[in-house]
């Protein structure tokens, strides 16, 4: 009877830990995306670039029409993934190297709260904002620009920034550590706007440079703009999808092993 009764006892234990700790979770991911949107220097930059650039640059196109690809739909795709790449990175790499300087982090391990909910709150933010980037820019291609988007386009959309996000994330992870927080803000600009143009981000790739197109597949932004664009059949001719997400997962998996060294690192340093 008793060992009945202590089996019951743990299982309701456990159901209310599995209920706190979600609770947790959720309640800190609530007050990190309200942070960021009220944060008026992050949230209408991370939503008002790609916005400003797409207007100025896609909708002028909407048409021009190439090889069978509509340029402003092309650059939906491309203005998309510039936007949640954005959210990523500015969120969580500028966001957190801040946070770091000012010893809010050493504050939140104080609390009983999971480090790990902190984490998954900025990983879970940086996804949120992203997809509200992709759709205001999808709802702008379609009411300006003359794009036709299907359901199931759009969805596919979505599911492509959920995981680009979650990619993304882990490098933004790896350069909060990295960054000092005062030129965080540059630095990330210095490896953003780079990489998105050499990605093929802001045009179709066979437009730029010979010599660097073959520079390319060597950014994870290329290979996620890739799977972005496939949703419309726009990828790179003779492009494997398989390749594509395997290179972003892999790209992820070495961003968040980087990541757990460097911290275990500056634990013991600490």
């Amino acid at each position: 009877m008793s060992t009945t009764s202590t089996a019951l006892n743990v299982g309701a234990s456990s159901t209310i830990n599995s209920a706190q700790s979600f609770k947790t979770y959720r309640l800190e991911t609530k007050y990190e995306f309200l942070h960021l949107l009220r944060a008026k220097s992050f949230s209408l930059a991370v939503i008002g670039f790609p916005l400003m650039f797409y207007v100025l640059f896609g909708l002028p196109n909407k048409h021009v029409v190439e090889g069978g690809v509509n340029i402003t739909k092309y650059m939906l795709g491309g203005y998309a993934c510039f936007g949640l790449i954005g959210a990523a990175l500015f969120g969580i790499g500028v966001g957190l190297a801040s946070e770091l300087n000012s010893g809010w982090l050493e504050l939140k391990r104080a609390s009983p709260m999971p480090v790990m909910a902190y984490l998954f709150a900025k990983c879970a933010s940086a996804m949120a904002f992203g997809v509200i980037i992709v759709s205001i820019l999808t709802g702008i291609g379609v009411a300006f620009g003359g794009v036709s988007i299907t359901a199931i386009e759009l969805a596919k959309m979505l599911g492509v920034t959920l995981a680009g996000s979650v990619s993304f994330a882990s490098m933004g992870l790896l350069l909060a550590l990295l960054m000092p927080a005062n030129a965080a803000p540059g630095l990330v600009n210095l490896i953003y706007l780079p990489m998105s143009y050499l990605s093929g981000l802001w045009m179709p790739i066979k437009y730029m440079p010979h010599w660097l197109q073959h520079l390319a597949p060597v950014m994870p932004m290329y290979h996620l703009a890739q799977l972005m664009l496939s949703v419309y059949g726009y990828q790179q001719p003779g492009s494997s999808l398989m390749t594509h997400w395997n290179s972003l997962a892999g790209f992820t998996l070495v961003m968040l092993g980087l990541f757990w060294l460097v911290f275990q690192r500056k634990e013991r340093n600490a």
